[in-house]
């Protein structure tokens, strides 16, 4: 699948539930209001548009949420995908999480095949993360990346960067993660769907100061390591770890993205910060060949706009999308 400004789409990000078991203060309201059953895919239609795009060139394939592991069974739907890793036709297959299952999945996802994660920890402060999460227990996250790691995953922290808020912790974040062998990688705020009473540009952060910071503690060497997705790595002399930056708003990484996202209703959006979306869900269910939804998908990476148009300032503090992160994949 290659889009109209030659970029060749290898990176399927895929929610399997709008649903979470943690409400974060950047990411949604506390009292959110949740697709209807009805219109979410079954664990079998989602594997079934999945391996649409494996057969398709999809090399790497991210379940997100909400969080991933609160869908029930979402395990029959990782196992029917781990297929496409012992065939060869997929390179990797992993999740984004919260850390909340892991205690309970982490054997299970190594046993099919799984073998990186992503865990969201803002910070190691555990009366912060309560506030920040809302409903989260740090304790049992830590309890989940023990599991995790004495299942032989290897783990990536990530963490949004909130101005006032996590700014100061950085280098014990950087310390812990690295102490741990886990890389880190710190996240702007994203502008999208409405969070309540908490202001954007008040959280806002750009990475350039907080790079900037970390440098007056820590020696940053750029690396050329790259996983797929849109994080800028530096070598941490000090610690010899790993960190991240992903920057949507300081630094435009559209450039050279390589993914798209679906949504547990079957909607493709070709990217994160436009409104512009494929219904794959009608073609999917209109028949049991996969005819009509190769064009469909065909006709969707066809539109895959050159890139996104995420902007935080006093004239633009609202949402750049309606849409909240939990419905497209974070």
């Amino acid at each position: 699948m290659i889009d109209p400004f030659g970029r060749h789409i290898t990176y399927l990000r895929v929610s399997v539930t709008d649903r979470c078991d943690f409400r974060c203060v950047y990411c949604m309201a506390e009292d959110m209001t949740f697709l209807p059953k009805a219109e979410v895919l079954s664990l079998e239609e989602l594997e079934r548009l999945c391996s649409a795009f494996v057969r398709r060139g999809v090399k790497k394939l991210r379940l997100t949420g909400g969080e991933p592991l609160v869908r029930k069974n979402v395990m029959s739907l990782i196992k029917g995908l781990g297929r496409h890793l012992d065939s060869g036709a997929l390179e990797e297959l992993t999740l984004t999480t919260n850390g909340s299952q892991l205690a309970k999945y982490a054997k299970e996802l190594a046993a099919v095949g799984v073998r990186r994660l992503n865990v969201s920890i803002d910070t190691l402060d555990k009366d912060k993360f309560r506030e920040l999460t809302r409903w989260g227990d740090l304790d049992q996250v830590l309890r989940g990346l023990d599991a995790a790691q004495d299942a032989g995953l290897h783990i990536k922290i990530n963490a949004v960067a909130l101005r006032g808020v996590n700014d100061m912790e950085f280098d014990r974040l950087i310390r812990w993660s690295h102490g741990r062998g886990m890389d880190l990688t710190l996240i702007e705020v994203m502008p999208m769907g409405e969070i309540g009473d908490a202001a954007r540009l008040d959280q806002y952060l750009p990475l350039s100061l907080a790079r900037a910071n970390i440098g007056k503690q820590f020696t940053l060497t750029e690396t050329d390591y790259r996983t797929g997705g849109p994080a800028r790595y530096f070598k941490v002399e000090e610690t010899g770890g790993r960190l991240g930056f992903i920057t949507p708003l300081t630094h435009n990484f559209c450039e050279s993205c390589n993914r798209v996202r679906l949504t547990c209703t079957g909607t493709l959006y070709m990217c994160l910060g436009q409104e512009d979306a494929a219904d794959l869900r009608a073609p999917l269910r209109a028949s049991e060949s996969d005819e009509i939804l190769d064009k469909a998908i065909t006709n969707a990476i066809a539109r895959k706009p050159k890139g996104h148009d995420f902007i935080i300032d006093r004239r633009h503090s609202g949402p750049a999308v309606p849409r909240h992160m939990s419905v497209t994949g974070g």
